[in-house]
Parts: structure tokens; C-alpha cells; sequence
């Protein structure tokens, strides 16, 4: 039901819009002329507007143009006794969504009411899409002002138009998803679908499926036909997020519909033809696992037509202050708190933290510590290692330096174990690293196991991140466990 405002001077007019108008489920409030209708807009809400074209005073035509300079956006059907062209002409010029001229019909009344209705829902409709669609842009914005970040955006802004494939290669947390984001975004295909499919996080018997969908019937539990990313990406952009994790009989299905743009579902016979702009992403180094033997080096090729690296938060200080202040005042702003900025102090602490965890690490970190406390200047005092983890959480009580590895800090270990590192009185490590490894032996296999343990303990029992301390990949790390003798459960 919709409240309609009548404006129209003629008793028996005002009489047929009223009933029309209740019968047709709508709320109707008359008024007699302009200014009669400028008191009921004060009052009450109004969703349509009918309105006589010639009245004493002020005309339709007038009150059309009193609307737009208040700022009130009601929709107005436009009512005349003097049919003409030229009226109707001036009076979709001035705004109005409709013109009727009298004697008034119902039907005919009827459908513009649903008819103007219908254009102010999706007028609406369209704005919020709108607002939406610029806060998500906001969000996915790249922030940054180091030199290599211009680069990186340069060669988006290359690729962008193009069909061809862009490889992103960067660690974990450097924002490789939003790059390829921008890349659809700026290229002819933003309004078709943007399709992600992370290789890692699939079991293996199920990436095959979840790439090319498959038929009813083709395996155990498949009870009806599934269409896989490259056909939900179809006219759009398929990302795959870490490409380096696909088995190498994959790799070679992919490389075929790269190069042939079509495939079949498992389970299926017919070829499927399709129209997918692809973009990978991967933490590894993929030219050198090409070359040893863990990458189909025909399909890398294919993929880094236009390769794009990301650079890791600590190889770029100068972008820390930015992104620290972005991810501040939005978090600020989304639970209500006043925060006027960030003190110098908390800025330098910041940049001297050499960040694992790249970009994300640095967004969740500010938002715990926007988050409690209480300060309208954002202290350094909110960087307490225990209480917004700065310092991780398996015991380490200093953050590693810029450009420092693991295998430096397990190296360093070793180091201290050999010197007979200091203790505290309690028989803890006075340093406090947290990274002691006690071998008791020199075989290969148990320091293996044992390097594995403690990568799993440093990392909260996150495979991927122990993986990535270990600079081996995920489902190497899998093996590993799962092989006889193994920590693995």
C-alpha cells in the first residue's frame, strides 16, 4: 500500500482519484491546491504524487518545479483537462513520471499508479545497488604510496583491458586477491561474474569437480549435475588462488582449456565452451618450481603473460602509515568510537615490526587495538605484545626483524642451544624466544619431525602457516604428516 497525495481543485475529480485510489489498495490524501499539498508534505510521508496541471494560482507546472528546488523526491503523475503535446512534453521536462489527461479512467489510473510505483522502487532499488557497489569498491581500494606498489598498479592498469592471463605472485596477507579484484574491476567484464577458487583449501578429490562441475552419477554422492568455476566464470574472470597447490594431472587439464577455452564435466562427454579471463595467485616462488618439477612449466608460461609481484608489507615501510590509518578510522567508524588518529610513536613501533602476516597482520592488529582502547589518539602503549599480538602467541617475545625468515630465527635457536643459552630462575628461557629445538639426535628424519612439531606449535596448529614457516608447500607438509612415524595425528 502506498500514500498518495491528489492535488486537484475539481470536487468531482478529487472524488474519482479518492476512490480509485482506496480501491486499489493505496492510501489516498487530497488537497485542493498547491499550497494545501506543500502543508500535508510537511506533515506526512508520501510516495506518489497526482497533480492537476492548470489550478488557480499556483499550476502543476509550478509545483513541479517547487518540489526539485525543496529537495523532495516524490514522483508526480501530471493530470490535465487540455490535452496537447506540448503539455505533456513540459511536463516530463519538469520531472513528472507520467501524463493523464482527464476524464479521468480508472484502469487507466490504476496501471500509471503501478506503473509510477514500480519506477520509484527500482529508482530506489538502483541507488541502494549503488552505495553499496562504491562501499565494497572502497573497501577493495589498494592503498599505498611506495614505489613498488605504484609499479604493481601501473602494470594493473596495462592488463586490465586485456584478455590476457596475469599471474600475481607475493606472501600470504599482501592483498594478491584485491589486485585481481581491480583487475576485473577495470577491465570489460566488471559486470559479469568474478569467480575465486582457492587450489589449496579443496580436498584433492573434489578440485576436479569444483574446476569443471560434473554429471549426475559421475562419482559416489553426486545425485544431480554441478556446474564448476570455469562455467559460474563464464564472460567473466576466474581467479586461482594458489595455483602452485593443483596436482600435476590438473595442471595439465587446465593448460587444454587455456589454450582451447573448453572442457568437459567429470563424469560428461560433450565439450563446454567457454569465454574466462583467468588470474592466479600463488605465495610461491612458481618459475623456480617449474624448474624443479613441481610446476608444469608449459602451463606457467601460460599463466604469466603478465606476471605482477607483490611486494610484502616489510620490504615498504613507507606504505605502513597510510594502511594503519585507513584500517583505524574504519574500524572507529563501524563500532562508533571517536578516534582522532595516530600518535607519531605508534606509527614508528609499527614500522619497526617486521610484519609475517604483511597486510592483513597489520589490519587486525590495529583492530584490536582500536577496538580496546580508550584513547582518541591511538598510543603505542596499545601495542602491547600479550594483549593485541604484536608478538605471536606461541611464546616468541620479540617480533623478527625486517626481512627476517624463520629458518633464520630456527637457525638462531640452534645457535643459543649450542652456546648454552641463558635461563631464568626457573629453568625457562631467559630471552624468552620461545623457538628452542632440542635434537636428540643428528638423524635427518628426526630433525625433520621435529622442525614440523615446532612449526606447528608456533603456528597454533595452522598447517598452511606451519607450511609457510617451513617453506614447503601445503599438501607437502600433509605428506609429511601423514607418513609413517610422523607428528602428524
Amino acid at each position: 500500500m502506498a500514500t498518495i497525495l491528489h492535488v486537484d481543485d475539481d470536487p468531482a475529480v478529487a472524488l474519482i482519484l479518492e476512490d480509485t485510489l482506496r480501491r486499489a489498495g493505496h492510501e489516498p490524501v487530497a488537497a485542493r491546491h498547491v499550497p494545501e499539498a506543500l502543508h500535508v508534505l510537511a506533515a506526512t510521508p508520501v510516495d506518489l504524487i497526482i497533480s492537476d496541471y492548470r489550478m488557480p494560482g499556483i499550476t502543476g507546472l509550478e509545483f513541479l518545479g517547487m518540489l526539485q528546488q525543496e529537495g523532495l523526491d516524490v514522483p508526480v503523475i501530471m493530470l490535465t483537462g487540455h490535452a496537447s503535446i506540448e503539455h505533456a512534453v513540459a511536463s516530463i521536462k519538469a520531472g513528472a513520471v507520467d501524463y493523464i489527461t482527464k476524464p479521468v479512467r480508472p484502469q487507466q489510473l490504476e496501471l500509471a499508479v503501478e506503473q509510477a510505483l514500480e519506477f520509484v522502487r527500482l529508482k530506489r532499488e538502483n541507488e541502494t545497488l549503488r552505495r553499496e557497489v562504491m562501499a565494497i569498491r572502497s573497501e577493495r581500494q589498494i592503498i599505498g604510496e611506495s614505489a613498488a606498489i605504484r609499479r604493481a598498479l601501473q602494470t594493473v592498469g596495462a592488463a586490465a583491458p586485456t584478455r590476457a592471463t596475469v599471474l600475481l605472485q607475493g606472501e600470504s596477507g599482501t592483498g594478491k586477491e584485491l589486485f585481481a579484484r581491480a583487475i576485473h574491476e577495470q577491465s570489460d567484464r566488471r559486470d559479469r561474474p568474478f569467480i575465486t577458487l582457492n587450489c589449496a583449501a579443496l580436498p584433492e578429490g573434489l578440485i576436479e569437480s569444483a574446476l569443471f562441475g560434473h554429471e549426475k552419477g559421475a562419482f559416489t554422492g553426486a545425485i544431480k549435475r554441478v556446474e564448476g568455476a570455469f562455467e559460474r566464470a563464464n564472460r567473466g574472470t576466474l581467479l586461482l588462488d594458489e595455483i602452485s597447490e593443483m596436482r600435476l594431472d590438473l595442471q595439465a587439464k587446465l593448460l587444454r582449456v587455456l589454450q582451447e577455452q573448453e572442457f568437459e564435466r567429470v563424469g560428461g562427454s560433450h565439450p563446454i565452451k567457454v569465454d574466462v579471463r583467468i588470474i592466479a595467485t600463488t605465495n610461491r616462488d612458481l618459475a623456480l618450481e617449474a624448474r624443479e618439477g613441481r610446476f608444469r612449466a608449459d602451463l606457467y608460461y601460460r599463466l604469466s603473460v603478465i606476471p605482477i609481484s607483490i611486494p610484502p608489507l616489510r620490504e615498504r615501510p613507507e606504505d605502513i602509515p597510510v594502511l594503519a590509518y585507513r584500517f583505524a578510522m574504519r574500524t572507529a567508524e563501524e563500532i562508533g568510537k571517536r578516534l582522532d588518529g595516530i600518535a607519531p610513536e605508534t606509527i614508528a613501533a609499527l614500522q619497526r615490526y617486521g610484519w609475517p602476516g604483511n597486510v592483513r597482520e597489520l589490519q587486525h592488529v590495529i583492530e584490536r587495538a582500536v577496538i580496546l582502547s580508550s584513547d582518541p589518539m591511538l598510543p603505542a602503549h596499545a601495542l602491547e605484545a600479550e594483549r593485541f599480538g604484536l608478538i605471536a602467541a606461541s611464546g616468541v617475545g620479540r617480533g623478527p626483524e625486517r626481512g627476517a625468515t624463520a629458518w633464520e630465527a630456527v637457525r638462531d635457536a640452534f645457535a643459543r642451544d649450542e652456546q648454552g643459552g641463558a635461563r631464568g630462575a626457573d629453568g625457562s628461557d631467559a630471552a624468552g624466544d620461545g623457538l628452542r629445538i632440542v635434537l636428540t639426535s643428528l638423524d635427518v628424519n628426526e630433525a625433520e619431525r621435529v622442525l614440523i612439531g615446532r612449526a606447528l606449535e608456533v603456528a597454533g596448529g595452522n598447517r598452511t602457516r606451519a607450511a609457510e614457516l617451513l617453506g614447503m608447500g601445503v599438501r607437502t607438509l600433509r605428506n609429511k604428516l601423514n607418513a609413517p612415524g610422523s607428528t602428524g595425528e
